[in-house]
């Protein structure tokens, strides 16, 4: 892995939980594992220039906050010491308006300043970690700031990492790519999504394309159809407020899902290159059914969680329900479980359902693709048992524990002919003996080197929308409700129903009905 040169990072929204909790601890684990330049210079800016307890902000007290970051949230416990102190002189703080122009000024003066005293050359990070609104601000500041600073370009680079979400529909996706693209060439901008960091959605690319049992019946021929699963335990009642502007397909399918969609159904990329796997991506959703004159409900379902109890952890709590909570509004229709059938009208999948399904207070916290075979054309065994012949099933787990399963039908030991589902289990912790690193390590170290692979292209983003927004408009004007659904199950009836009506059943967590014998590999 190419070292990065030294750098600035300045991250916007450095007090803010994304911060605190991913982006501070990935910075600290890169610097430890020396793939970042020891003269590498993080820059926290916030509007903030006290905490909450009164205590003045300054460079002292902002790294004493990404010390307790860094032993609360590192990945690997306890810290190193020794690294913490060659990386806490590296470590500043700037408060100020994010659309101020005087304020941009002083920044940019301090990254001047620390250009000389740490070697950085001219070379910025910029990473937006703030709320949405605060998106177009910061910029159209940095932007002019990198214009008015032109002489200085030529000594160092700038890119710029938008967190999600990238807009709320196609029209406002567009306009912030147009507001990018005013300042910023598309080389520069690094749209992220944490998904595509983790090393099982990476891997997805070389499981498909560097194992030839696979590719050969990756296809509408063999394939049933693929089931994507993105399922969170807790409540949206902390964030209430944030989240009634967004859903559960703004805030995951649109993103996250489509993008492991993308993933499974794209074709061979003719290169490993950003370009060739980005234009592959773009392809699978220019190809995806649009929702036409069918009703939304034929492809499309809504729910929101009712008064109950879900987990935290180990520990159940209560919930008055989604639309009881502080900042909803008593007939909000803001969806907090969706799931869709989407179809993708190409001669790979022609026929090949994918089902999506996310949501919040449901029983498991859960991501996994779920890439089910057709049955054998002729059940041989069903005349000499009573079990069922299970059919295959390809397992891609993104979380909680990052792995593979493969699932096959096998015999019972004994003299009866009896058949059990077969579960033969890759995972990264056992199979490597190494812990994968965060997502956010991957992505940042990729944005310091200028590797956009992972990150999400200006076209793609609006493609997804064009897929998203039909259904929007849909439940917009519709005047059905979100159907309820009780707290630590797995979402509305319909949802069931969406895929039960096509002889199909989702897989309920880790396993279905059947049981299941599990083999390490």
């Amino acid at each position: 892995m190419p070292k990065p040169v030294s750098c600035a990072a300045v991250i916007f929204g450095a007090s803010g939980d994304l911060a605190q909790l991913k982006l501070i601890p990935a910075i600290y684990e890169l610097y430890r594992e020396k793939l970042l330049s020891e003269t590498f210079v993080l820059v926290g800016y916030a509007r903030s220039t006290e905490k909450k307890d009164g205590t003045p902000l300054d460079d002292a007290q902002y790294r004493k906050d990404c010390y307790e970051a860094i032993k609360k949230h590192a990945r690997r416990q306890p810290i190193d010491e020794a690294v913490w102190k060659k990386m806490e002189p590296n470590i500043f703080y700037v408060s100020g308006a994010y659309d101020s122009a005087d304020d941009q000024a002083r920044l940019a003066a301090k990254l001047k300043e620390l250009d000389k005293t740490h070697e950085t050359g001219g070379n910025r990070l910029f990473y937006i970690s703030t709320p949405p609104d605060a998106f177009e601000g910061i910029i159209r500041r940095v932007g002019e700031r990198q214009i008015d600073d032109a002489p200085d370009k030529a000594s160092g680079w700038q890119r710029i990492i938008i967190e999600k979400p990238f807009g709320r529909d196609l029209k406002s996706a567009r306009h912030l790519n147009t507001v990018l693209q005013e300042f910023f060439s598309e080389e520069q901008i690094f749209r992220i999504d944490h998904y595509l960091g983790k090393e099982t959605v990476q891997n997805l690319m070389v499981m498909r394309f560097a194992n030839s049992i696979f590719e050969p019946i990756w296809s509408y021929k063999y394939i049933d159809h693929v089931q994507i699963t993105v399922s969170e335990t807790l409540s949206a009642d902390d964030r209430a407020g944030y989240y009634d502007k967004s859903g559960a397909v703004r805030d995951m399918i649109q993103n996250h899902m489509f993008q492991l969609m993308a993933l499974v159904a794209m074709e061979p990329p003719a290169a490993l290159d950003a370009t060739s796997i980005r234009d592959e991506k773009v392809k699978v959703y220019k190809c995806i059914r649009r929702l036409g004159d069918l009703p939304v409900d034929a492809v499309a379902v809504r729910g929101q969680y009712s008064a109950g109890q879900y987990k935290d952890k180990d520990k159940m709590r209560d919930t008055k329900g989604y639309l009881n909570a502080r900042g909803v509004a008593p007939d909000s229709k803001t969806e907090t479980f969706a799931a869709l059938k989407i179809w993708i009208d190409n001669w790979r999948w022609s026929g090949t359902p994918f089902y999506l399904r996310t949501g919040k207070c449901l029983p498991e916290k859960l991501s996994e693709v779920v890439v089910r075979f057709r049955s054998p054309p002729l059940a041989l065994f069903q005349k000499q048992t009573e079990t069922p012949v299970y059919p295959n099933d390809l397992i891609i787990r993104v979380q909680p524990e990052e792995g593979i399963s493969w699932r096959l039908n096998g015999k019972v030991p004994g003299g009866s002919m009896q058949i059990k589902s077969v579960a033969l289990d890759f995972l990264y912790k056992t199979a490597f003996n190494a812990e994968p690193p965060e997502a956010y390590e991957r992505l940042l170290y990729d944005a310091a080197v200028g590797d956009p692979t992972l990150f999400i292209r200006g076209d793609e983003a609006e493609a997804a929308w064009k897929v998203i927004d039909p259904i929007e408009q849909a439940w917009a004007s519709s005047p059905e409700k979100p159907k309820p659904y009780a707290p630590n199950n797995w979402g509305p009836k319909a949802a069931m129903d969406l895929i039960q009506n096509d002889g199909r059943s989702w897989m309920q967590g880790s396993v279905e009905d059947e049981p299941i014998i599990a083999c390490s590999l």
